[in-house]
């Protein structure tokens, strides 16, 4: 079996055969409405990790961890949103450690870019996480106008997780699809999630 690096959310690694192939680039794409935030934080409890937040400041995102009440680590968080943003992630990406998490949120600022230097960050980061053995995870905004490269980002990814969220009368849903995985198998059936101070199953039953 292709040697694995468990993302730490358990509901996740049970379904996924123990977790992520080492050297993968994870698509993580939500609607801004819902909590995916949450997935993201209890991701950085597994191992090292390097958040790059391309909206939110620095300090934003060390408040969500500090007030999160789900299992999460200690993050090194850079705010990449200025002027530069590919040139700044380019720059972080390449100092990332052997085995590490590396999550950028959102994509969808760095995906409006020139095609062509979107593609070259891409496939470099590809080849970094190789290298290292480590995960990237991508997370992405649905509803709007989509980036000119998201097609692009679903085309390079070796995963992607698809968050479903949809409101039922007082009820918010989410159903996480995993469509495509390379170097696995993708799931043929969504996972239920309860996001609200953890990510964990939601057993409630479905009713059309």
């Amino acid at each position: 079996m292709t040697d694995r690096l468990p993302t730490g959310v358990n509901v996740l690694d049970r379904h996924l055969d123990g977790g992520i192939p080492r050297g993968s680039v994870v698509q993580f794409e939500a609607d801004p409405a819902s909590q995916s935030e949450l997935l993201l934080y209890e991701l950085t409890a597994a191992r090292g990790t390097l958040y790059l937040s391309t909206v939110r400041s620095e300090s934003a995102v060390m408040d969500a961890f500090d007030s999160a009440r789900g299992r999460v680590g200690n993050p090194t968080v850079r705010d990449v949103g200025g002027d530069a943003p590919l040139d700044a992630v380019n720059r972080l990406v390449g100092t990332l450690p052997e085995g590490a998490n590396l999550i950028v949120d959102v994509l969808d600022p760095l995906e409006r870019m020139d095609s062509g230097r979107f593609r070259r960050f891409l496939t470099e980061l590809q080849t970094t996480m190789v290298n290292t053995g480590s995960v990237a995870f991508l997370h992405c905004m649905k509803g709007g106008t989509e980036p000119e490269n998201r097609t692009m980002t679903r085309h390079v990814a070796d995963v992607v997780w698809d968050l479903r969220t949809t409101v039922r009368g007082t009820d918010v849903v989410n159903h996480l699809a995993v469509p495509k995985f390379r170097g696995g198998r993708a799931l043929d059936e969504t996972i239920k999630l309860k996001l609200e101070e953890t990510v964990t199953i939601d057993t409630s039953r479905d009713i059309a």
